[in-house]
């Protein structure tokens, strides 16, 4: 039998008859119905490659069963036959969503191309719509990696506001991934359809970024040679992105202050007032309750953005996620390159692992790319990482003699490890907290080390 399932609808009993022996003749599925009440019984029944209906039926019509159908079942494919057709009903079908319109008599050859289109057509839909839900998985939190306790936290609070229509305010050092997680609420809402625009409010002056919010109207400024549309407006529907919203000036926070609580705005130069339906997520690196009590930021608009506060830890607050991050960053840089990297040495991972990473996730995604392009074996090794990394983790240890690197990183780890677990009295849970690192990776490294056993460990 062909793939394909298909649901007949004609008051026609011969020709319904016909076709239905002739199409299973075919190799399809096929049942086959009178009129639109039995129709929509059906599919309820049971779900349909394709629908052939008839335009004129005895008990309702064509298009109104059409309409019915995409209502309850917005992805089927439907084909409207009939013979009376004429090019103005054929346009009007496809505008009503049907993917084909046949004219009676119906030739075998025309109706089995069409049939077999209409099939191909879904298919690709489907296609489609799988990559689309593959997308999503990618951009959404599937690709904002973590094990940490506060990743974790992180993550369930995306999933509960996501689909609410609170502002957002996300904060955390530069590098930190401030713009992925605005992309991964943005993804996991109900607007995931509709357009994400971002906006680096620090990278522009004043009166740009007025202008690029906002939009202008021609002949509002010096250069002015046409209307433009702001980003508010090509996001209406969906989700807009401030990122470094510490930066503007006061004027622009009083225009963004108002746009927060009515969503509505005029253009630079004109005097028309828009009213957008758009979500608004904001991002800073800076301390605004600090900058606030210095007078560099409106008060009453610190209260209106920070409803609901995501903040998202330093690299270096979260040691236990870097094996994990920069595997996945040396797996993104292999799949564009094609180099024959596969991980990373015990001295590469300890020398990362000690690192205080001030430019953050960022920073580690230069590291690994850089690495990956340089090294010269299947491994990284801690010589295929920058001096400054090398350096500040020599910082950090005695000088090891012949000591391999691994060797001379280790004793203060095990040092600092102890030191948390005796302050926890031995609670591993609280000192995997306390250390950021997930409990199995705790585990590890206590057997590694030799602090399994408290009263060896001393």
């Amino acid at each position: 039998m062909k793939q394909g399932s298909l649901l007949l609808v004609d008051d026609d009993r011969h020709l319904l008859e016909s076709m239905t022996e002739w199409l299973r003749d075919q190799g399809y599925y096929v049942d086959a119905v009178l009129g639109c009440a039995d129709a929509l019984a059906q599919l309820k029944r049971r779900t349909y490659d394709l629908l052939l209906i008839d335009v004129r039926l005895q008990d309702g019509d064509g298009f109104d069963l059409l309409e019915q159908v995409l209502r309850t079942y917005p992805d089927a494919q439907i084909m409207l036959m009939t013979g009376y057709g004429d090019a103005d009903a054929a346009i009007e079908a496809v505008r009503a969503g049907a993917c084909d319109y046949l004219t009676k008599p119906l030739i075998d050859e025309e109706l089995l191309l069409a049939i077999e289109r209409s099939l191909t057509q879904r298919q690709v839909l489907e296609e489609n719509a799988e990559l689309r839900r593959e997308l999503n998985k990618q951009f959404a939190t599937g690709h904002i990696v973590g094990q940490d306790p506060q990743m974790r936290r992180l993550f369930e609070m995306i999933q509960s506001v996501a689909d609410t229509r609170a502002t957002i305010l996300v904060t955390g050092e530069s590098g930190t991934g401030k713009s992925m997680i605005a992309r991964a609420i943005h993804r996991h809402s109900s607007r995931s359809a509709k357009p994400f625009i971002e906006v680096a409010c620090g990278a522009l002056h004043e009166n740009l970024l007025e202008s690029e919010l906002f939009g202008h109207v021609q002949g509002s400024f010096t250069g002015a040679i046409s209307d433009k549309t702001g980003k508010f407006m090509q996001a209406d529907g969906g989700t807009i992105f401030l990122d470094e919203v510490g930066t503007s000036s006061p004027a622009m926070q009083v225009k963004l202050l108002r746009v927060l609580q009515e969503l509505e705005f005029e253009q630079v130069g004109g005097d028309k007032t828009f009213h957008v339906d758009v979500r608004v997520i904001l991002a800073t690196n800076e301390n605004l309750a600090e900058a606030v009590a210095a007078g560099r930021f409106r008060q009453d608009l610190y209260y209106r953005i920070n409803v609901i506060n995501l903040e998202l830890p330093a690299l270096r607050q979260r040691k236990g996620d870097i094996p994990l991050l920069a595997q996945t960053f040396l797996d993104q840089v292999r799949e564009d390159t094609n180099r024959p990297i596969t991980g990373f040495s015990d001295d590469a991972l300890a020398a990362l692992e000690i690192y205080s990473w001030p430019g953050n996730i960022r920073e580690l995604q230069n590291v690994v790319e850089r690495a990956v392009l340089l090294g010269k074996s299947e491994l990284i090794t801690a010589a295929d990482l920058p001096r400054d990394i090398l350096g500040r983790a020599s910082y950090m240890v005695p000088r090891a003699g012949n000591m391999t690197l691994k060797e001379a990183l280790e004793e203060p780890e095990r040092q600092i490890i102890h030191e948390v677990l005796e302050a926890n009295n031995w609670n591993r849970n609280a000192t995997a907290d306390s250390l950021g690192v997930n409990r199995t990776t705790l585990y590890k490294k206590m057997k590694k080390l030799g602090l399994e056993d408290r009263e060896y460990a001393g």
